[in-house]
């Protein structure tokens, strides 16, 4: 790879995907998923549209799960087929700009309602609007980051939109990251996946007994993520995963679930200057015991301060002496890196949606030479 991008003349950073690691996770995709099982591709963990294109097609699917209101609107335009669910709930200042700018696409939206105060401006929105809007209500189902708990709140949320001709429930979305980060110890992370799952059905019975088993029966009940989509064994509770992570794998998601998937996105960087042995400041006098401790040479590497870890060469880390830096960070090791100047080193992001849209353009790894750019969507929260 290191090559590769010298023969493609990159001379700055740059986001790296391995196409074949890429591919090997989108096939071990389809091949661990539950039979009947949908999938929704995540867009703010794949942010390029020919990145979600690829993900897409290789899936077969064209459900896709959005996070603000750029990224709805260029997805709408990208691929004009695009079923699109949000993942968190958006202003109804935001709703309203794409419904009136685009009100062929309203319908192929499911947006997210969490408060009964959301509900209420929705409501609003879709009268004033003259359109029927696509609800997709948030669930809490122990993960305690908002949404409508089962019971009395979803109750009162689902009669308000029983009174509204300009509203339908389309959606449930019941999100368990917190399964994923319980100890499997005495069984503790199953008994909590089954609690949020009980709370799942409950939900399903409240929609069936507020608006009838026709709209039950006919929801997307979405759930996982690339912690714990492989909890899922069938789809009688779920019958919809998101997922987007795991097909890069960002250090994140280096997790007991997820051990068959290969990191296939990375940050490139080159070095500017290779110094060994390295000297630190103003405590010149201590660098003879720093080298026996094991830190002899370092890299000044041209950015920084990324949401990544240093993977290539092998034995480089975050030194506090010299501190982060988003200009020159300087990574230490305690042998010869063996680089020069200009050639590059790789470090891991942490999560894909904070760094891949980071540096403009993503570089496309065909195994052997890099065979196109990729172009991302600018960072938009």
């Amino acid at each position: 790879m290191r090559g590769a991008l010298h023969r493609a003349g990159y001379v700055q950073p740059v986001v790296v995907v391995d196409l074949p690691q890429l591919m090997s996770n989108l096939k071990h995709i389809s091949d661990v998923l539950p039979p009947g099982m949908a999938l929704r591709v995540v867009a703010k963990s794949l942010p390029s549209p020919a990145l979600l294109k690829l993900c897409c097609d290789c899936l077969d699917t064209k459900r896709l799960m959005t996070f603000n209101a750029s990224m709805l609107t260029k997805i709408a335009q990208a691929i004009p087929d695009a079923d699109q669910l949000l993942g968190k709930p958006l202003p109804v200042a935001a709703a309203r700009q794409f419904v009136a700018n685009h009100p062929q696409r309203a319908g192929q939206v499911h947006w997210l309602v969490d408060t009964a105060q959301r509900l209420a401006e929705y409501v609003d929105l879709a009268r004033e609007q003259g359109v029927t809007l696509n609800v997709a209500l948030e669930l809490d189902v122990g993960l305690h980051r908002g949404g409508f708990v089962p019971g009395d709140a979803l109750a009162g949320a689902l009669r308000q939109i029983a009174q509204c001709d300009n509203l339908r429930v389309t959606a449930l979305l019941g999100y368990e990251a917190h399964v994923a980060k319980v100890p499997t110890l005495l069984g503790w992370r199953q008994r909590m996946f089954d609690r949020a799952l009980a709370q799942y059905r409950i939900a399903i019975g409240q929609v069936a007994a507020e608006l009838g088993h026709a709209t039950a029966n006919a929801l997307i009940c979405n759930a996982g993520g690339s912690p714990t989509f492989r909890l899922y064994r069938d789809t009688t509770v779920a019958n919809e995963l998101a997922l987007g992570s795991v097909l890069v794998k960002p250090t994140d998601f280096d997790t007991d679930l997820l051990v068959d998937y290969k990191p296939a996105a990375y940050i490139a960087t080159p070095a500017l200057k290779v110094l060994r042995p390295v000297k630190t400041p103003v405590l010149e006098v201590l660098d003879g015991a720093r080298r026996l401790l094991g830190r002899r040479n370092a890299i000044c590497i041209h950015g920084g301060y990324w949401k990544a870890t240093p993977v290539d060469p092998p034995g480089l880390r975050y030194d506090r002496s010299f501190g982060r830096s988003s200009n020159q960070e300087v990574l230490v090791t305690g042998v010869d890196p063996g680089l020069n100047p200009d050639d590059f080193v790789f470090l891991r992001p942490t999560q894909s949606e904070a760094v891949l849209g980071q540096l403009g353009g993503i570089a496309v790894f065909d195994g052997g030479e890099i065979s196109t750019t990729w172009q991302a969507f600018a960072p938009a929260g």
